[in-house]
């Protein structure tokens, strides 16, 4: 089963994950020598590190440019997701345990420390609720 919307673009590409998609692209004229990925993925870190500017510059471009592109399509995506709004007559969930010790404990506590803190509060109340 499939999360998210399936009309919703896909995320925009870094410049590296250009250049590691290349170096896949690369690495797949080459079948029979196998892959790690652990070891590809160091191979492709140092690979970058030694690259020239003007050698990633074209990988920056690419990057620039899918997202742009990325922006135009999640511009026009955006008022599908106008729909989606929370119903204020939805039933809210009951109310965990501890909260419900809490409800019940709070104005003790609070009677017998007269203007103690919301903060000193719940620190009393958790240090109570510990069996």
């Amino acid at each position: 089963m499939a999360k998210g919307d399936p009309k919703k673009p896909k995320g925009k590409m870094s410049a590296y994950a250009f250049f590691v998609q290349t170096c896949r692209e690369e690495h797949k004229k080459n079948p029979e020598v196998p892959v790690n990925f652990a070891e590809f993925s160091k191979k492709c870190s140092e690979r970058l590190k030694t690259m020239s500017g003007k050698e990633k510059s074209k990988f920056d471009e690419m990057a620039k440019a899918d997202k742009v592109c990325y922006d135009r399509e999640m511009k026009d995506y955006g008022p599908a997701m106008e729909g989606k709004k929370k119903d204020p007559n939805a039933p809210k969930r009951p109310p965990s345990g501890f909260f419900l010790f809490c409800s019940e404990f709070r104005p003790k506590i609070k009677s017998t420390n007269p203007g103690i803190s919301i903060g000193d509060v719940a620190k009393k109340l958790a240090r109570c609720g510990i069996i």
